[in-house]
């Protein structure tokens, strides 16, 4: 045998030894499905899974149930639901080493683990007993695995044991990812409010007169563009260099939810719809379960999505009322400017000087020597990091009242009016809470708790404000019995919310603005709804779906009447393109040629108009990012308007469009390495969802990734779908008739990459596919025991 040959069989040897301890690693650490296993329950509990690995969990009583969930959450998803308590405390470091402590670091300033364990001690008996049995859940579940997770075994890190307090870092995770929590926002409309004339603000920042869709019929009035000159600050800012200049337009992170009133359905009962968009990873955020108790001498049935780290179904039904949730993407925040002394230790409160109070936070570092670092806080909240040092937070996540279990309350409740009680206080990032009852009622309001704000009436409270002298400030939170925004049984018996401005008057002023989208995705579902007369669950998962590109129909209007000229389109070579453009641009669809080209139009022209504001604020330490501001109305109109002073090239405005079409193909085609077939906008819009530590492990790392998988739909459109965020779940449910839903999810319920549920749903999901809302017939069972 020639030494060659010897080599190779010993290669080919150690890979197969190593392949087999990494699938005996792998396979030690998959979930029980079945058998018996005793984790101190008070009554047997049975846990079944169907052919996905959909979760029922059969209880005596409601501390089993969550304490049975807490187990099955464990042993299927333990490393996320780490990710999360550790992303709140900023306590990534610990696990992964420095290259987390920038973002440790800002999570430190949020004190959020102090706060989290605060919050336990003022709950009631009965929410601190749930968490406990639910954490206890957890560590048994965790400690009967026969080997730890294997992204433990990656990093070479022991898990660590889940407390009462982790489940409230998860919820702080969800406001960190749902609200600005750093304040940016008011600090960049203030920084454009001090720059431009106050008609030119009112101007930039005005809601949409053309895209709003608010519930309440209310209508913003369009503000022109100001007859004053193009701001001098902006135009000496478009010579400063800009290295983001990237659009933000619409809801990065948000949510579609609709309902229909039982005089529109067969059964009489209303029916809701709900899809969540998030960032979309492996694992995926929720987790399918149903969960059966008895309380009372009743059955209590309630299935939905949870969230690995909590004991509840988040968004759901219960047999009598179904429920969803979208991003209320109102004001959760405020910016206060301090009055500080000269030494920058003391601050001017209502009741006089005051020192800073100083905190030392000591964040562990994998691998490293651990880092101090230290917080100063103010009654209102913490000191900004540097630059912006001389600024506090206001924020509704540190308060108890922004932090509790109160949406439990919604697994007994039998009605939209009941509900709608209910979600008052509840201690979640504020939701749009859509409602929907067997009854056939529906309704909307805020489910989550609301600042009582008091401000002076020359006070904007979208920028950074003196709350030294009491002028401004919150005065606790409202309480049922106040009156707050809500719609119940509207005329038509349809309602919706995408992330829009949902009302206005007095209701928007209570709310505020924490940027709200555009409202042409709300306005499309609104339509689509009034289209029909008649709803079945199939007819609501086909609006889930829904790609159309109405939104773009004006700017393939502009290209095809304005811009592309027969004498332009043959000088530069464009036929292909401008007809790509009228045959294929009506959908966000994977084949569609135009509307990729219609996209970079578009969002070249806006990086463009608005460069002097992103580079101006750039200058500050900000972005345009940070704005609370839907970008598309101002200039929309500044290209109606065709103002030159606002085109800082120097081009007239036919140079400049003709320019955006031969700049934005060009930076298209940078992108498909000479193959046209590139150019489609599923190759635009390729799925990356990926695993948090694929790119660690080197060639097998991809194998835990989702199928690469074109997608369609987009932003401003009911089908939000990009690389990695998008519809996080799909579920059409009417109480009372779950047999009929809707629930799909973009992954499976195990983090375990050889199980067989670690891609259960995906592919339907990807594929537009429909799956039950309710569970299947079960092919594992587990029976925990006392």
């Amino acid at each position: 045998m020639s030494w060659l040959r010897k080599i190779f069989l010993f290669l080919l040897l150690l890979v197969i030894l190593l392949a087999a301890g990494l699938y005996g690693f792998l396979w030690s650490s998959l979930a029980q499905l079945d058998g018996q296993r005793s984790i101190g329950v008070s009554t047997p509990v049975e846990l079944s899974r169907d052919d996905h690995g959909y979760l029922t969990v059969s209880a005596a009583n409601r501390l089993d149930a969550a304490r049975a969930l807490g187990f099955a959450h464990a042993q299927d998803r333990f490393f996320q639901m780490d990710l999360l308590r550790r992303n709140a405390a900023g306590e990534l470091s610990a696990l992964v080493g420095a290259k987390a402590l920038k973002l440790d670091k800002s999570r430190r300033i949020h004190r959020f683990r102090a706060r989290a364990e605060a919050a336990i001690k003022a709950m009631s008996v009965e929410e601190k007993t749930l968490l406990l049995a639910y954490a206890d859940g957890v560590n048994k579940g965790l400690a009967t695995l026969n080997a730890r997770p294997f992204e433990y075994g990656l990093l070479n890190q022991p898990p660590k044991q889940w407390q009462p307090a982790d489940s409230l870092l998860a919820v702080l995770s969800m406001y960190l990812d749902l609200q600005r929590g750093e304040g940016r926002d008011e600090l960049a409309m203030g920084a454009i409010k001090e720059a431009v004339p106050a008609d030119w603000y009112a101007f930039l920042m005005q809601h949409s007169a053309d895209w709003d869709a608010a519930v309440d019929g209310s209508k913003p009035t369009p503000i022109p563009v100001p007859a004053s000159p193009w701001p001098q600050q902006l135009g000496a800012a478009a010579k400063l260099a800009c290295s983001d200049c990237g659009l933000r337009d619409s809801c990065d992170i948000g949510s579609n939810n609709w309902a229909v009133g039982g005089s529109l359905t067969d059964t009489g009962a209303a029916m809701v719809a709900n899809d969540m968009h998030l960032g979309i990873r492996v694992p995926h955020t929720w987790y399918k379960a149903q969960l059966r108790w008895k309380q009372d001498g009743r059955d209590l049935v309630i299935t939905g999505v949870t969230l690995p780290s909590m004991p509840a179904v988040i968004v759901g039904s219960n047999g009598k009322l179904a429920w969803g949730f979208t991003n209320s993407t109102a004001d959760w925040t405020d910016v206060i400017a301090l009055k500080l002394d000269k030494a920058g230790t003391k601050y001017q409160s209502p009741s006089g000087e005051k020192p800073l109070m100083l905190f030392k936070e000591r964040i562990e570092v994998a691998g490293g020597e651990s880092v101090e670092m230290e917080v100063k806080e103010t009654e209102w909240g913490p000191v900004l990091a540097a630059p912006f040092d001389r600024y506090a937070l206001r924020w509704v996540a540190y308060d108890r009242e922004g932090l509790n279990l109160r949406f439990i309350g919604l697994e007994n409740v039998g009605s939209v009016e009941e509900a709608q009680k209910v979600a008052v206080g509840v201690g979640i990032p504020a939701q749009n809470f859509m409602t929907a009852d067997s009854q056939g009622h529906i309704g909307w309001t805020i489910i989550g708790s609301i600042p009582r704000r008091h401000y002076a009436s020359d006070a904007d409270m979208d920028t950074p404000q003196d709350w030294s002298s009491g002028a401004n400030g919150w005065d606790g939170y409202y309480v049922y019995g106040d009156k707050l925004p809500k719609v119940y049984d509207p005329a038509d018996a349809r309602l919706w919310s995408a992330n829009q401005r949902m009302v206005g008057g007095a209701d928007l002023g209570l709310l505020g603005t924490g940027g709200y989208d555009l409202g042409a995705r709300g306005q499309q579902i609104r339509d689509d709804l009034r289209a029909r007369k008649h709803f079945n669950e199939a007819d609501m998962h086909e609006i889930q779906l829904d790609d159309r590109a109405l939104f773009l129909q004006r700017w393939k209007r502009l290209l095809l009447d304005e811009v592309l000229t027969d004498e332009f389109v043959t000088r530069n070579g464009l036929a292909d393109y401008r007809l790509a453009i009228e045959t294929s641009t009506d959908r966000a669809s994977v084949d569609a040629v135009g509307y990729t080209w219609v996209r970079a139009f578009r969002v070249h022209v806006h990086e463009e108009l608005l460069r002097p504001i992103s580079s101006y604020l750039e200058s500050r330490s900000l972005s345009q990012r940070d704005l609370k501001w839907a970008p598309e109305t101002p200039v929309w109109a500044l290209i109606q308007a065709r103002r030159i002073d606002v085109l800082a090239s120097g081009d007239n405005w036919k140079q400049f469009l003709e320019r955006a079409v031969i700049e934005s193909r060009r930076n298209v085609l940078k992108t498909t390495q000479g193959n046209p077939d590139e150019v489609r906008w599923g190759r635009q819009n390729l799925s990356a969802i990926h695993h948090p530590l694929a790119s660690a492990i080197p060639l097998l790392g991809r194998y835990l990734n989702m199928p690469e998988t074109e997608f369609n739909g987009d932003s401003h459109m009911p089908r939000v779908q990009r690389p990695e965020n998008g519809q996080s779940e799909r579920i059409v449910v009417s109480p009372g008739h779950e047999e009929n839903g809707i629930m799909v999810l973009p992954g499976g319920q195990s983090g375990n990459p050889i199980s067989p549920y670690y891609r259960a749903d995906f592919a339907d999901w990807a594929n537009a596919r429909p799956l039950p809302f309710l569970p299947g017939p079960t092919l594992h069972k587990l029976t925990l025991l006392p």
